[in-house]
């Protein structure tokens, strides 16, 4: 099921690291939760793990919950290997998660060749980038994180595909583990359970219901705060069992692809954006368990968060309405049949990501890099809560376009150059906080960005980045809880995009 904005619903490695850290390794002796829960109770095998007359809570395709097997993974998974391990994975999940498998769960694996086949979608005809890919560009340059002569879409992919260890397809009911190996296929323990609380979750919800696809990058990110949040929640309790109470069956390195592991051409800022409901998912589906145990998180399931603000934070705020009127003149417009009426919003998990990676790459006054992997909870990855992107209250971003680009040419990345009738891009990124000094935190912390790329001021409020990736004019304005940006490639573009009395 892949989201709208080619962000991922799929098990991702950890492979962000930065200045010589490395993400903290959740504590696999730290004690489970004891929540209470008015979810079925696992039944309890017999001393010779005999099947029980009927399916229960634990048991699932002949194997029980705490029964051994025999599985070794040295020279690959047989087909017989293959369905003890998955079939006594089955029913540990059931034992985590109090929730009974429908139907048993098909597994097969996928080379990590073809799986790249699979993801690269649909290619851009040869006049050029897509209307989506063009606005979807402007999205993603907008956050300092692909610049005018990447293609977003390539570097989501590239990136994503990389990172990728397995995803399950609701639409096939069948999960795929990718491997360098396929032909003796091994799996990694915390792939497995995790694609299976996305098959449960299927059986039970229908993943492939519109609402677990959000209409925007921040709405994707959210739903998936729940959804991926409640597979890496039980993936960590299983962790913990199999360093206390359970035999696991290990994987060996060989099965672990050298291309996942290597950082080499990743694009960290877009990592880290789609890394964001594997990072506080879990925390945010621990939270509701505690308090509510499992009747809470399947809430959460059947009602999905609307902003990455309230997986971040745990609330319940709701985003503030922001109105908008196109006031484009001179032949610049939105792109209207895109998005949400031509807009997209990228939410609190993105601008963090924003002003991590332009800090990170730059060296932008804007967060501390480090801080990221300084998390608070042992369900915890990664750290996204800096003062910049905090007291979020919404945000509409409107890419913006001048000219047919009928007359475009190509460069290297497949973005259409400024030549001839070729079009021109810009975009109006309206911003919404909770008080007026979170929107000066906001407001300062993209200054700041803006200098670290040797900015210039043109004018009150106006800014202009002389080269490279952003070279752009910026005007920067702030109305009390309400930041507006505007950017276009030359000053005199800005007025045209959006009047300074709009």
């Amino acid at each position: 099921m892949p989201p709208r904005h080619g962000l991922v619903a799929a098990a991702l490695a950890l492979l962000l690291v930065s200045a010589g850290c490395a993400a903290p390794a959740t504590n696999p002796n730290a004690d489970a939760d004891d929540s209470g829960s008015d979810a079925p109770t696992p039944a309890t095998p017999g001393e010779n793990f005999s099947d029980p007359e009927t399916d229960v809570l634990g048991w699932e395709d002949g194997y029980w919950y705490d029964e051994p097997i025999d599985v070794d993974q040295s020279d690959g998974l047989s087909d017989t290997e293959l369905r003890a391990f998955v079939g006594r994975a089955m029913a540990r999940v059931e034992y985590i998660r109090h929730k009974e498998f429908r139907e048993r769960v098909s597994v097969e694996s996928l080379s990590r060749a073809a799986y790249r086949n699979r993801s690269t979608g649909t290619p851009s005809s040869s006049s050029g980038p897509s209307e989506f890919d063009q606005w979807n560009n402007q999205v993603w340059e907008a956050l300092f994180i692909t610049g005018e002569t990447e293609d977003s879409q390539s570097t989501i992919s590239g990136t994503r595909d990389s990172a990728v260890a397995g995803f399950y397809s609701p639409r096939d009911d069948q999960i795929k583990i990718i491997t360098n190996s396929p032909d003796s296929p091994t799996i990694n323990n915390a792939t497995l359970v995790h694609e299976l609380v996305h098959a449960l979750q299927d059986q039970h919800y229908d993943l492939t219901k519109r609402k677990y696809s959000g209409e925007t990058q921040d709405g994707d990110l959210a739903v998936d705060g729940a959804v991926e949040g409640d597979a890496k929640y039980v993936e960590l309790r299983y962790d913990e069992m199999c360093e206390g109470e359970w035999s696991c069956v290990p994987a060996p390195q060989r099965g672990q692809s050298s291309e996942s592991s290597s950082s080499d051409g990743r694009n960290y800022g877009i990592f880290l954006t789609i890394f964001q409901p594997y990072s506080d998912g879990p925390v945010f589906i621990s939270e509701h368990y505690q308090s509510g145990g499992w009747e809470a998180v399947d809430d959460q399931l059947e009602n999905p968060p609307e902003s990455t603000e309230q997986v971040i934070h745990g609330t319940d705020d709701e985003p503030v309405p922001i109105a908008f009127r196109d006031r484009g003149r001179n032949g610049w417009s939105t792109f209207e049949s895109q998005g949400q009426d031509g807009s997209d919003t990228v939410g609190e998990a993105s601008i963090f990501s924003m002003f991590w990676y332009q800090a990170r790459t730059t060296g932008a006054d804007t967060v501390n890099p480090r801080g990221l992997f300084q998390p608070d909870s042992r369900y915890d990855t990664y750290n996204y809560d800096a003062k910049p992107s905090n007291g979020w209250g919404n945000d509409r971003l409107f890419p913006y376009k001048k000219g047919s680009g009928d007359a475009a040419e190509q460069n290297s990345a497949g973005n259409q150059t400024q030549s001839g009738d070729a079009r021109e891009f810009g975009y109006v990124w309206v911003t919404e906080w909770d008080s007026e000094a979170d929107a000066r935190q906001f407001q300062n912390a993209y200054r700041n960005m803006l200098s670290a790329h040797d900015a210039t001021e043109r004018g009150e409020n106006t800014y202009v980045v002389p080269d490279g990736e952003f070279e752009d004019a910026f005007r920067v304005t702030r109305d009390g809880t309400r930041v507006v940006i505007v950017n276009g490639p030359d000053p005199g573009d800005l007025n045209d995009i959006r009047p300074r009395d709009a």
